[in-house]
């Protein structure tokens, strides 16, 4: 018994030493595992530290900004913008579109600053900058170190058959020099020659104009983006609520109480005859009030902001600008004075011409109370002893009623010419026949006084670019036209606002006007023209209308037959040059009927392609098959459906490129049901 509990002891020993040997084991092989798992750890921190730095690296390359010194103002440009930097001495031009005289056109999307105490131009390039664009708007806020607010503007397709507006919504950083898109789900509809203006912390925005290739839709409706919660509220008025009319390129000055706008241009469509361009001069205010009441627990507030529209009485005393489009007002923040120069007062003769009056000379409207027009004339230095030379008559301010001496003062003087009360609205009226400047004889040399401020005022023009800076008025470039050719033109100029001695040209202009380019008649225009408007002679338009320019986007060269051949293997740059190019000649009137029928359009569905080109297709299959009846238009509706699939890499190319230009789906359809048609044709500048 003895010698059994011995081996009884052994064994329990035995197995004692196993388990502890199993134990060691199992905690040798956890320690291995434990430490393989904190190895693996770090190395997945130490890759996630590498994608995070190789991420943080390719978006500071795609939002890199490259700064570049240039010589003098931007190249010759219209409806570009001209901003003054809100928080420091500087003026922001950004894009614009200029017509060449071999009927190309090219929009821009670059961002030029203009720094007046060293008189330097920069320019800004950045990769994810808005598209090329003009006839946009742009304002200005010092929030946040200061910040650019831009909303829409347009390109066009080749021979501006059709245009492309955006609706899109950016926002430039002016301490970065860098851009973002605000993405908002609620936004105006896309747009072209509406204004924006800043009020304390809202954007405010108004009116402009949509072409969806049938007729230009102008617009007046209201818009309020708020800075701080970002985002649009549509402001709906009451239908017993005053408002101005629909209109596009007026003035949209801020004040401490709301804001003025003045002036517009439209067209009337008069079913049976052709559209008339209506110029407007009539004058409001959007009286704007923040409902401050303190909020009461469980009870809403209601709206923090209420406007209201009201007109004001046009003044029936001096200074009064003479009916005109296309003229700028810039506002002059210390004297809360709007200042208004150039434009073109125009009268529709006839079908075939349209008798042009130019303007140069400059206007102060006087804000504050029922608002009124100061003069603004050049003044004569004095001379010390002596008798003055002979004078030269400067351009004179058409004058409403007697002269007021107190005129001349911006700042003070009455509040206002007329009643408070409103007037009886008025549908705009066709212009009395303009009356040409009188023509004065070149005196002579020794008769003309070098001292004269006359002589320093800028060409007439209408359209130019115009900003008040401190008390600096800057004026650039703006359009002149002689006969039927059109200038676009370069030059700057500066005025003193509270000396108003002499105009200071900082760049010269280098366009040469013809001194005998002054016929304007529709057989000249029609001989100049090229064969490819011989088919729309029997257009309602002017001759005028015709004979504008035409417009590329992204090529330098034309492709009507190259764009159209179906590309299906393309890398991404290429295909998105032969889509923008596919965006012009889509719609160009001068292909053939076949080649129109039988090529899908832009923003064009399968159903909606072979609903249009449906015996077309039957036609071709009458010929290639024996088949009849319902078989024949499944042959047919088979070689639609192949062309299309033909063309869908490039369609669908097309679609993403008006997608950022801010055309929703709803919009690029519409485009497409308008067909192969081309616009109403009017002029793009007018409006």
């Amino acid at each position: 018994m003895v010698k059994k509990k011995g081996k009884d002891t052994t064994k329990a020993t035995a197995k004692a030493a196993k388990r502890a040997k199993a134990a060691q084991k199992i905690e040798r092989k956890e320690k291995k595992k434990v430490t393989k798992s904190k190895d693996d750890f770090e190395d997945d921190d130490q890759d996630l530290e590498s994608i995070l730095d190789k991420i943080q690296r390719e978006w500071e390359e795609a939002h890199k900004v490259t700064e570049e010194l240039v010589e003098g103002p931007p190249s010759r440009r219209a409806n570009a913008t001209l901003t003054a930097c809100p928080n420091g001495n500087h003026l922001w031009c950004i894009g614009g579109e200029f017509f060449s005289e071999d009927g190309k056109a090219y929009f821009y999307s670059d961002v030029f600053r203009y720094s007046p105490e060293k008189n330097e131009w920069r320019k800004f390039v950045s990769p994810t900058c808005p598209g090329p664009r003009s006839a946009h708007a742009v304002v200005a806020t010092p929030a946040g170190g200061g910040k650019l607010y831009l909303f829409g503007g347009e390109f066009s397709s080749l021979y501006q058959n059709s245009f492309h507006h955006y609706r899109d919504f950016w926002c430039f950083d002016i301490s970065t020099h860098s851009w973002e898109r605000i993405e908002t789900k609620v936004r105006p509809t896309a747009r072209s020659g509406h204004r924006m203006a800043m009020w304390k912390h809202y954007v405010v925005l108004f009116g402009g104009f949509y072409d969806p290739g049938i007729k230009t839709n102008y617009l007046n409706d209201l818009w309020l983006f708020d800075t701080q919660e970002y985002k649009w509220t549509k402001i709906e008025l009451k239908d017993a609520d005053r408002k101005p009319s629909p209109r596009s390129g007026f003035s949209f000055l801020p004040t401490p109480e709301g804001i003025l706008l003045h002036g517009g241009y439209c067209k009337e469509y008069v079913k049976g005859s052709r559209p008339v361009g209506i110029m407007l001069d009539d004058t409001w205010f959007l009286r704007m009030t923040l409902n401050t009441e303190t909020a009461t627990p469980g009870k809403s507030t209601g709206d923090p902001l209420t406007l209201k529209w009201e007109r004001r009485k046009k003044p029936s005393t001096a200074y009064v600008p003479s009916l005109r489009s296309g003229c700028t007002m810039a506002l002059w923040a210390a004297k809360n004075l709007g200042v208004l120069f150039g434009g073109v007062t125009d009268e529709d003769t006839s079908e075939e011409t349209l008798e042009s009056v130019f303007h140069n000379d400059l206007y102060g409207y006087q804000i504050t109370g029922n608002g009124r027009w100061v003069s603004m004339l050049l003044k004569r230095p004095k001379k010390k002893g002596g008798a003055q030379k002979k004078k030269v008559a400067q351009p004179q301010q058409r004058r409403a009623g007697p002269e007021d001496d107190e005129d001349d003062d911006f700042g003070e003087g009455d509040e206002g010419s007329g009643e408070e009360g409103e007037e009886k609205d008025e549908k705009p009226s066709k212009p009395p026949k303009p009356a040409p400047p009188p023509k004065q004889s070149e005196p002579p040399e020794d008769d003309i006084d070098p001292d004269d401020p006359a002589l320093t005022v800028p060409l007439p023009r209408y359209n130019a670019m115009l900003a008040v800076l401190r008390n600096t008025l800057y004026i650039y470039g703006g359009i002149f036209e002689k006969g039927s050719r059109e200038y676009t033109l370069d030059d700057f100029h500066t005025l003193a606002l509270d000396k108003l001695d002499r105009y200071t040209c900082l760049k010269r202009s280098e366009i040469v006007i013809a001194e005998g380019d002054e016929a304007s008649s529709s057989d000249e225009d029609e001989d100049d023209e090229d064969e490819d408007d011989e088919d729309d002679e029997d257009d309602d338009e002017t001759q005028r209308d015709e004979t504008e320019s035409v417009t590329v986007v992204g090529e330098d060269e034309e492709k009507d037959v190259d764009v159209l051949e179906p590309i299906i293997e393309e890398d991404k740059d290429a295909l998105r040059e032969k889509a923008t190019a596919f965006m012009g000649v889509a719609k160009d009137a001068t292909r053939s009927p076949e080649d129109v029928i039988s090529t899908p359009l832009p923003g064009e569905t399968l159903a909606m392609f072979y609903a249009r080109s449906r015996e077309y297709w039957a036609q071709k299959a009458y010929g290639k098959s024996d088949n009849r009846g319902k078989m024949l238009r499944r042959d047919g509706f088979t070689l639609a459906e192949e062309r299309y699939a033909e063309y869908k890499p490039i369609l669908e190319e097309v679609e993403r490129i008006l997608a950022e230009a801010g055309l929703d789906e709803e919009e690029m359809r519409k485009g497409a049901a308008a067909g192969p048609h081309g616009t109403s044709g009017q002029s793009r500048n007018r409006r």
